[in-house]
Parts: C-alpha cells; structure tokens; sequence
C-alpha cells in the first residue's frame, strides 16, 4: 500500500514538472539563442575568453533559476518576469561585450 501511494506520488510530482517546463518555452528559446550568441562571438573573435566565461556564468545562473522556479510545478506570472528581466540583462551583456572593440587574436 505504502509503494502505491509512494508512485503515485512521484508520478504526480514528475508530471507537474512536466508541465511547468510548457510553461517557460520562451525562455528556453532565448536561452538557446544566447548560447549561440556567445559561442559565435567566441569563434568569431568578438569576445575574449574571459568574456565568454563570465556570460557563460551568467547563464548558468539562469537556467539554475528556471530550474528552481520551475521545481515547485507552478510558474507565477511573477516569476516568469523576473526569469525574462534576467535573460533580458544577459541578453544586454552579451551584446556589450561583442561589440566593446576588444577581440582576441584568431588562428
């Protein structure tokens, strides 16, 4: 009796994670978007490797946050706000650091 209960439990508990991941899908777009953003200043020179570790940082940072946010199995309105300004700061950051005129030496 107890195993049962313990099961339905869990698949309950997983299940509402399930459906707290459907409810950010635009921030995990956005934090796709900035990887790539990162990577490609990275490859292409832009950002020196300093730079890129700190936006790197900085994006780990949110997806731990998303991860929190989202473990309780509800995603407020409030949070999902907080979890934008965030990747709305990022998004600010990159951007400053690829065009601040210091590159790194490529080949």
């Amino acid at each position: 009796m107890k195993k049962t209960i313990l099961v339905t439990y869990l698949v309950m508990l997983f299940s509402m994670i399930g459906f707290a991941q459907e409810r950010t899908p635009r921030a995990n777009a956005r934090e796709g978007a900035q990887r790539a953003r990162i990577h490609d200043g990275r490859k292409d020179g832009d950002l020196t490797k300093r730079e890129a570790s700190a936006l790197n940082l900085q994006q780990r940072h949110i997806r731990r946050s998303e991860r929190r946010i989202k473990a309780d199995g509800d995603v407020t309105r409030v949070e999902r706000a907080r979890l934008e300004r965030r990747q709305d700061r990022a998004s600010r950051n990159i951007r400053r650091a690829k065009h601040n005129n210091i590159e790194r030496k490529v080949g």
